[in-house]
């Protein structure tokens, strides 16, 4: 890899991925958008970028509102990644400050770019003073340092043009090349790749030019002025226009045999050693060139074997992968042999592709293709040294004189294979043991193996990871197979069913041809029987073909604790796991659960799609727990699920009491295992978003299959314990779904306590969509609840959440006494942060009874009383209400100040229920300042989140100040519009504004404008 040259120091690059290395470790770069930024920098070579530059380069028309301070925050995360040892505060040295904008000062030749560019000027010097060998050599050097798509995980307009300019740059080096290897009379040697390289640029002429130039020259005119034929076809099918000058007096040449288009003579230079050839194209052989005057090979005689399976007929997609693999294979190298191994589930197709790629090259392995199934995953894998017998018997040797011992079979092997280009097919790998004594040494053939493990241990093997298909190569596939006419027809039912398959192509195959061998079947009958998971592998079988069986053969393989993680696992019904979770499921330590979890991933029985966590394919997690339910009993599986919930639920009691610091919540949730501690709001937060949905999956699970109260109840403790995440609004859908699941299984096994506080969290979510009354309900069954059965879980909590609903109502006397009980409860059981709770909420209805100066003093004295604690989240919701309270009396300045501060601390949590609130009541400051600009903004702020999350009361509330603050402006078409939507939403929703704002619009006419 380029990154890990032996050089030391600091290197980059941006021929591929954009990374970073230091003293051959690679460095953590961040997210893309970090990446990016970074990328501009390494291009910009040292200049100063300015923060506008960056921002338009990065972001484009889409920069979000604080895209400066995001910019100066992945500056201040790079600068740490890159000087790890800077003294803080002390001047960078790499990534400076120059003026207002940043310069990324490089050492000397730490970028491969700019390597790639003196490679280049070094070919170009040597071709001037007539060494086309070493010219050749550096152009290959200089290939050699691209890794894929340049700025590959970058984003924004600057990276897609300069992605589009170094892949130009790297095209036009390819053509060079090819032209010194036809000086050099390489032709036979490039043809393959010019192949390959005019099927990707069709429209190129010089590329269409250099393959014709090589056909004549290797004796195929034929084959040349097709080339010809084919590229004015192409032009003047897509652009309309005949080939150039230089491509048509080239065709006329062959046409007429130019004698000055025979090959030059051969250069009397001769290179130290045998020219690398880097991949020039996603696809296309390339031919080992050989000099003209000698025999091409000088190895005796021998059979040339044609050993691959057939091809299938109907091999469909996989185009990307094809174009890599006929690359890999394609590409003689000096450094060793071409090896790629191509690992994945069972019915992945592992094997389909690689015969048909082997096929597609067999021109480029003139001395034949060898195939061993190594049965690998079968009762009885094959021996190497039998396999070894059968290739060796394939090239003559005679049986009699083949010797016994491994060792000696395999020096054979390579010695017939010296000085010969023979492609050897390896399928079903059981390990990289035993594939390693059938690999060729010689650099001028190529191996391909197919394993369900990853061969991470086979050295100098390319690995290619097979996923199932794209969905709309498995519907192409079951096109192809079922019919194209039938799926024309049923077009959404088909995709239903390649989606039940899970788009791994075994069972898009075996589906199909069932559908093909019952005419009388529709595309739709099939669809409910794959819907059913307890019967859907069942379906997926056909002839000798089954899904089943194919992934019983890689669980057969598995150690007894690895098929015990591999069972249990499927247990949960989460999207995906974490490690930590997965632990507590196995009830194994953390180090032994990831080795665990690795394995089952190299075994491709898993999938990792991040950083410690996975999951599995759809249809390996119904198998799994097939094989779940047949070996371990329902009290096993009660324990497992227990000790997941406990996990998830003493990790969200840990975000809970952060998020809510001098909350009573926590410390009264029945917590019944260990969890994850976080050690900033921001971080607690951030992994209840991440868990959400294995969260609700997990309190699915639970309701659906507990017997009694003490099963039922952390799923009620987690939904309060989660109260956090509700704030979030990323998750309101399942909130609803998750409360109602508990409290239909509560009430179903007569659990009170999971009764009551599945009630609390419903209160809370009907409480959010602004379905007062029936949130008024909730709170008053809980209240009920708690007093009957003496619990304090939520007492406090819900009596003060039931005063906010009534005061909604604007029923402010009956709310401020509810607050006092409320505020009794918590002095009495000595909860300051309830009383700080109270104080700041009853405010509001101070103000509704007309007593303003009660209401500024139950609102400071809240503040103080968090601010003391050092609570943030409680003092940004008192600052919240505060602000209210003093923009209601007039007191603006000092309003717009605490919105401010406390819109901050929301944003930076990710409470964006909060965020929507905060910016709706600085649209309302600022148009009593007669701000209006500034009111448009936050009010259209508040508009985009409330929508964002699904909010409709946030989002009238919304509409309300945005349509004030649009007349405020003189807008009066667009107010008027907003406040009518406003009303839409709020008379949809019940709300006591519906009122307010059909006094207002009642009296206007179609057409005309409101005042506000």
């Amino acid at each position: 890899m380029a990154g890990q040259s032996g050089e030391g120091g600091l290197w980059f690059a941006v021929l591929g991925p954009v990374r970073a290395w230091r003293d051959g470790r690679e460095l953590d770069l961040g997210t893309p958008l970090q990446r990016s930024i970074l990328g501009m920098l390494l291009l910009r070579e040292g200049r100063a970028v300015s923060p506008n530059e960056m921002i338009d380069a990065v972001w484009g028309e889409e920069a979000p509102p604080r895209a400066l301070g995001a910019l100066r925050t992945y500056v201040s995360r790079l600068r740490t990644v890159l000087e790890p040892d800077r003294v803080a505060r002390s001047r960078p040295e790499l990534l400076t400050s120059i003026g207002r904008g940043y310069a990324l000062r490089l050492p000397d030749d730490a970028l491969d770019l700019t390597r790639f560019e003196r490679r280049i000027a070094e070919a170009e010097t040597a071709r001037r003073a007539g060494r086309p060998r070493e010219a050749a050599d550096r152009l290959r050097a200089a290939l050699a340092l691209f890794e894929g798509e340049p700025l590959a995980g970058t984003v924004g307009p600057y990276a897609e043009h300069q992605r589009d300019r170094l892949a130009e740059r790297r095209l036009s080096v390819v053509e060079t090349l090819m032209d010194v290897d036809l000086e050099l009379g390489d032709h036979a040697a490039v043809v393959s790749e010019l192949i390959a390289l005019t099927a990707d640029h069709p429209l190129r002429e010089r590329l269409r030019a250099q393959l014709m130039l090589a056909l004549y020259r290797c004796g195929r005119q034929g084959d040349a002025l097709n080339v010809f034929t084919e590229t004015r076809e192409a032009l003047i099918d897509e652009l309309g226009i005949e080939p150039g000058p230089e491509l048509t007096a080239l065709h006329q040449r062959i046409l007429t045999a130019d004698p000055t288009l025979t090959p030059p003579p051969a250069p009397a230079e001769e290179p130290a050693t045998e020219p690398m050839r880097p991949a020039t194209s996603a696809d296309g052989p390339a031919e080992e060139p050989q000099p003209a005057d000698e025999e091409p090979y000088a190895a005796p005689e021998l059979p040339r074997p044609a050993q691959l399976p057939a091809a299938v007929t109907d091999f469909t997609g996989r185009k990307e992968q094809a174009a890599r693999l006929r690359s890999l294979l394609s590409t003689a190298s000096a450094e060793g042999l071409p090896l790629v191994a191509i690992s994945g589930i069972g019915g992945v197709g592992k094997t389909t592709l690689a015969v048909h790629v082997a096929h597609q090259v067999e021109e480029v392995f003139p001395d034949g293709q060898l195939y061993a199934d190594l049965r690998g995953y079968g009762d009885g894998a094959t021996a190497p040294e039998s396999a070894l017998g059968g290739f060796l018997r394939a090239l003559g040797i005679p049986p009699d004189v083949i010797p016994d011992g491994l060792a000696e079979r395999s020096a054979l092997f390579r010695s017939l294979l010296a000085e010969r280009r023979v492609l050897v097919l390896l399928d079903n790998a059981r390990d990289a043991e035993q594939v390693s004594p059938l690999l060729p040494g010689s650099p001028g053939c190529a191996a391909i193996v197919t394993s369900r493990v990853k061969l991470a241990d086979l050295p100098a093997a390319r690995l290619v990871d097979l996923d199932v298909m794209e969905p709309d190569e498995a519907l192409s596939l079951f096109a192809a197979v079922a019919g194209p006419e039938r799926v024309a027809a049923e077009h959404g039912a088909a995709m239903d069913v390649v989606a039940a398959c899970g788009f791994l192509p075994l069972a898009v195959r075996i589906v199909a041809a069932r559908l093909a061998a019952r005419p009388s079947w529709t595309v739709a009958s099939l669809a409910p029987r794959l819907a059913d998971e307890q019967r859907r592998l069942d379906e997926m079988r056909v002839g000798n073909l089954a899904v089943e069986a194919t992934f019983a053969l890689g669980y057969g393989q598995l150690a007894p604790g690895q098929a015990r993680a591999f069972r249990l696992l499927s247990l949960p019904s989460g999207p995906d796991i974490s490690s930590e979770a997965a632990a507590a499921v196995l009830a194994l330590p953390a180090y032994e659960t990831e080795a665990l979890l690795e394995s089952l991933v190299d075994a491709s029985l898993l999938e990792a799609p991040g950083p410690g966590r996975y999951r599995y394919h759809d249809l390996l997690r119904l198998f799994a727990r097939r094989e779940l339910n047949k070996a371990e009993p329902p009290e096993a599986l009660a324990l497992a699920l227990g000790r997941l919930l406990g996990f998830y639920l003493a990790s969200a009691q840990s975000a809970h009491r952060l998020a809510y610091e001098g909350s009573a919540i926590a410390d009264n949730l029945a917590v019944i295992g260990t969890g994850r501690t976080f050690t900033t709001v921001d971080e607690a937060v951030a992994w209840l978003i991440a868990e959400g949905d294995s969260l609700f999956a997990a309190i699915g699970q639970t309701a659906a299959s507990a017997r009694s109260g003490e099963q039922l109840l952390p799923a009620g403790d987690l939904l309060v314990a989660m109260e956090p995440l509700l704030e979030s609004g990323t998750h309101t859908r399942e909130f609803d779904q998750g409360t109602r699941a508990v409290l239909a299984a509560a009430l179903r096994i007569g659990d009170e306590g999971s009764e009551l506080r599945s009630r609390y969290v419903l209160g809370r979510v009907l409480f959010a969509a602004n379905r007062l009354r029936e949130a008024e309900e909730q709170f008053r069954r809980v209240r009920e609840l708690s007093a009957e059965r003496a619990e304090k879980v939520v007492t406090g909590e819900v009596l003060n959440a039931l005063a906010v609903v009534v005061g909604r109502q604007r029923r402010h006397a009956e709310a401020l006494a509810l607050f006092d009980a409320a505020m009794t409860w918590y002095r009495e059981n000595g909860v300051p942060a309830g009383e700080a709770l109270v104080l700041s909420y009853s405010a509001r209805e101070h103000l509704g009874l007309g007593r303003p100066d009660d209401a500024i003093a139950a609102a400071e004295k809240g503040l103080a009383i968090f601010t003391e604690m050092g609570s943030g989240a409680g003092t940004a919701r008192a600052r919240y209400h505060l602000g209210i309270v003093l923009s209601r009396v007039g007191r603006l300045t000092e309003a717009v100040h605490h919105h401010a501060e406390c819109l901050a601390f929301f944003r930076a949590s990710k409470q964006r229920v909060w965020e929507q609130r905060v910016c709706s009541r600085l649209a309302e400051t600022f148009i009593a300042a007669e701000r209006y600009p500034e009111a448009v903004r936050h009010a259209e702020q508040a508009l985009v989140v409330s929508r964002d999350i699904g909010h409709p009361y946030g989002e009238a509330l919304s509409l309300t100040v945005l349509g004030k603050a649009l007349r405020g402006l003189g807008d009066l078409s667009r107010s008027l519009a907003c406040l009518r939507q406003a009303y839409d939403v709020f008379s949809r929703l019940g709300a006591p504004e519906a009122g307010d704002l059909k006094v207002l619009l009642d009296g206007v006419p179609h057409g005309a404008v409101v005042e506000t």
